[in-house]
């Protein structure tokens, strides 16, 4: 059953839940994949309703979104996801179906392609208005220093995706 909720009524839940993480889904023609993302917030952009997420280039999600241009996000409600938070915020699905490992549901969304996870409860579906590369040069070096590790092999950068929320609502299964 669908519970429809207003787009900022549970902000405080999911900037609660961002820094354990919550799930980011996109699909793009027959693929699907989930990720754990740990940076992100809701707000308001231009007079819309905003989800501002950040994807690593070197990530399969990024490729996914490029794609498709949209993307969900799923968030633990009354629920505790931990396991599949931390499998699917460490294994790629380049060597892992996380869907079939962690038991999660792709339940079809309602105005977009990309599905939500139906175990979490929480759901918002984005569509992306605008993004934005991280230009390394203004970032503080502090972050740098802990983020992007210059010395590291992997000196992958994020995206920044803008994505207009354009539905958000509560999935519970009918008793």
């Amino acid at each position: 059953m669908y519970k429809e909720i207003g787009i900022f009524e549970h902000s405080q839940t999911i900037l609660g839940h961002m820094k354990a993480g919550v799930f980011l889904t996109t699909r793009h023609k027959d693929k699907t994949n989930t990720m754990t993302i740990g940076w992100g917030g809701i707000t308001v952009i231009w007079g819309r309703p905003m989800m501002i997420v950040l994807v690593r280039d070197s990530r399969a999600t990024y490729n996914l979104i490029e794609g498709s241009l949209e993307f969900s996000v799923s968030v633990p409600y009354n629920r505790n996801l931990g396991k599949e938070l931390a499998f699917c915020g460490s294994k790629s699905m380049r060597d892992h179906d996380k869907f079939q490992e962690c038991g999660l549901t792709p339940l079809p969304a309602r105005k977009i392609q990309t599905p939500v996870i139906k175990e979490a409860g929480l759901h918002y579906e984005c569509k992306v208005l605008y993004k934005q590369k991280l230009n390394q040069d203004n970032v503080p070096d502090i972050v740098k220093q802990r983020y992007y590790n210059p010395d590291s092999s992997n000196l992958a950068n994020h995206t920044v995706y803008f994505g207009e929320i354009v539905d958000a609502y509560i999935y519970e299964e009918d008793n």
